[in-house]
């Protein structure tokens, strides 16, 4: 588990970060977002061990980072966005090498490092230097690294930066397993559908602070309850808008969108309450004769809630996000055991 409880750094007269809260259980990820700046990588250091805070506290896997940072930096693992590797070393020379830096007795040692390097697909590069490993290569030898003392909390920050498609889904396909085995971690992203696919909790962080807290869905709830249906049907059907007009909480879209969203096979409208009213909408259409091919329910996205909490709402067009979620917690995932 992994716990900030008024987090705070200032570096002289600036405060980098100011009364950071949150809770990260085991077996779940927290996204950290924000734009540069915000105080996500400040942030991060503290938990981890490499920076002191100025005030409040923290603890990591049960190990308060003020009173023992040796033990939080030997039970966490961190990837930053540039890998920084000794790329003139082969790659078990380099991984034996911090095996060693973590205490890890040799045969040990050896059978995890063989390990990792079957697991990250890497065995065919055992005898070449790292120097000519492509940048996603290099972002699973740094994954390696974390994961080599099998550490019970994660701190990944950009760990698909500059990568190509495939080599970022493999990595995101790790995170969740990661996740999955009972650890703790925590992702500094500005990828947003990254943050949505992976996170339980996502905090976002503006000019040091946290602005907004809370699982995906429920910040998108929070930026604007309704949900926008497209009905699309088989054929153009004449009594549509009448047979929308005969439930209550399905409002059509204001005059200006009608005509782009109102195709003759098409039905939009909005709904605060969709679990309500998507039924009856149905089912009056389906009695009145319309052939239905699929329904869609889409909320505000998470770029949207992004742009309330940290922009302004002349800019946006959006309402701001009023509130931080207070409670701080993040739903425990499921139990898988992957190591």
């Amino acid at each position: 588990m992994i716990e900030a409880r008024s987090l705070t750094r200032r570096f002289g007269a600036f405060t980098a970060v100011e009364d950071v809260n949150f809770t990260v259980p085991d077996g779940s990820l927290l996204a950290l977002l924000g734009p540069n700046g915000a105080g996500k990588t400040t942030t991060v250091r503290m938990l981890a061990g490499l920076i002191a805070p100025s005030n409040g506290d923290a603890t990591v896997s049960g190990y308060d980072v003020r009173a023992n940072p040796d033990a939080v930096r030997a039970n966490s693992g961190l990837v930053t966005d540039a890998p920084g590797l000794y790329e003139q070393m082969a790659l078990p020379a380099y991984l034996d090498f911090f095996g060693a830096l973590y205490g890890i007795p040799q045969p040990q040692r050896q059978r995890r490092i063989d390990e990792l390097i079957t697991f990250f697909e890497l065995g065919d590069h055992r005898r070449e230097r790292m120097v000519g490993f492509s940048k996603g290569m290099k972002q699973k030898v740094a994954l390696a690294r974390a994961l080599l003392h099998e550490p019970t909390a994660l701190f990944l920050d950009e760990p698909t930066s500059g990568l190509d498609p495939l080599a970022a889904r493999a990595v995101r396909d790790l995170i969740t397993s990661l996740k999955h085995s009972r650890r703790s971690v925590i992702l500094c992203t500005h990828d947003l559908d990254e943050a949505e696919r992976l996170a339980d909790t996502v905090a976002i962080m503006s000019k040091g602070r946290i602005v907004a807290l809370g699982a995906p869905a429920a910040l998108r709830a929070r930026t604007s309850p309704e949900a926008t249906v497209r009905v699309t049907l088989a054929e153009p059907f004449a009594h549509g808008q009448v047979t929308l007009a005969t439930v209550a909480g399905a409002l059509p879209l204001q005059d200006a969108q009608v005509n782009e969203a109102q195709a003759g096979d098409t039905l939009t409208y909005r709904t605060a309450h969709p679990r309500e009213v998507n039924p009856q909408v149905i089912e009056r259409l389906v009695a009145a004769g319309a052939r239905i091919v699929a329904v869609s329910s889409e909320t505000r996205s998470l770029e949207d809630v992004y742009a309330a909490a940290v922009g302004s709402p002349q800019e946006t067009g959006l309402a701001p996000l009023a509130e931080v979620a207070q409670d701080g917690a993040v739903a425990a995932g499921q139990n898988r055991e992957v190591r």
